[in-house]
């Protein structure tokens, strides 16, 4: 096979593993049309299927996913390498994709690589938002944050953060005149704003603690997002009762802006940990990335 069909076997790998011509052309920066006519045109050359086409999805054939089997591995590998030899710039260089929840960008990810983006200029960072636990490696990412440090024992986990506390909070506006909740129970008689999950599309449910009990609401209203800020925003409109990260709730209700409620019930999670694949050597972009990012102490009252 010619040296230059390297860029076509580059395509099909992006294309198996997104299962999809349109979202392989977004991510390799062709029309899928042109993305399209290069399949046909490899699967000439070789003189076998490797795609099965529907109007609805892409999958590998057999002789499709050996080929993916055998050649995206050396694939990961001559890219790791290419972007190792940045390592011998005078300045890193690189992309960093991350998947990550939108109050961890707001509130951690963002500050603090600011600073990195300013100094680095040759260092690229782009954020994803998503809710799951997302398979790194399989959807092209560097890192991913999630609550908590139980990852997979091929990847390592770097704490980023102290305990999130979530909270309760209405406006004024709509706690006026209403009997306030004294159990988590009682939120079923007032109107919350919901959180969509992304596994199997179902609403999350409100965990609570108090004295070792733990409580478990399902509500209900008239508002579903899957964006923490848009649920604060919801609260501050007067849509009902939010259930989001105490520390973006905070200046609202100083400020009077919010009412809380069942303070004595608002649960601690462990905090955001950045997850990435355990490898010989990591690439300078994504090394700088993690310093940056790394959770420092710095006495018994620090937050980070």
């Amino acid at each position: 096979m010619a040296k230059e069909n390297l860029i076509d076997l580059q395509a099909f790998v992006a294309v198996a593993r997104e299962r999809s011509f349109t979202r392989a052309a977004a991510q390799l920066g062709l029309s899928r049309s042109a993305l399209s006519h290069a399949m046909l045109a490899l699967e000439a050359r070789l003189g076998v299927r490797l795609l099965a086409r529907t109007t609805r999805s892409v999958s590998t054939t057999e002789a499709g996913a050996r080929l993916l089997e055998a050649v995206a591995p050396r694939l990961d590998e001559i890219e790791l390498e290419l972007v190792a030899l940045t390592a011998l710039r005078d300045k890193p260089a690189g992309t960093v994709r991350i998947t990550a929840h939108d109050h961890a960008i707001t509130t951690v990810l963002w500050p603090r690589l600011l600073p990195l983006l300013r100094d680095y200029p040759d260092v690229r960072v782009e954020f994803s938002v998503d809710y799951a636990f997302t398979d790194i490696a399989a959807q092209r990412f560097d890192a991913g944050v999630r609550v908590g440090d139980r990852v997979d024992k091929d990847m390592v986990a770097v704490r980023l953060a102290p305990e999130l506390r979530m909270a309760v909070a209405a406006s004024p506006g709509y706690t006026e005149g209403k009997r306030l909740p004294v159990t988590p129970h009682d939120l079923t008689e007032h109107r919350c704003i919901n959180l969509r999950l992304p596994t199997h599309g179902g609403l999350y449910a409100w965990d609570f603690e108090k004295d070792g009990e733990a409580i478990t609401v399902r509500v209900n209203g008239q508002t579903t997002f899957n964006n923490t800020l848009l649920m604060l925003r919801a609260a501050l409109d007067g849509m009902g009762f939010a259930f989001v990260p105490l520390d973006i709730m905070q200046p609202h209700i100083d400020e009077g802006r919010l009412v809380p409620v069942l303070q004595d019930w608002w649960p601690s999670f462990p905090g955001y940990h950045l997850y990435y694949a355990n490898r010989r050597q990591i690439p300078p972009a994504l090394a700088l990335v993690i310093e940056a990012l790394r959770w420092r102490e710095i006495g018994p009252d620090a937050t980070g």
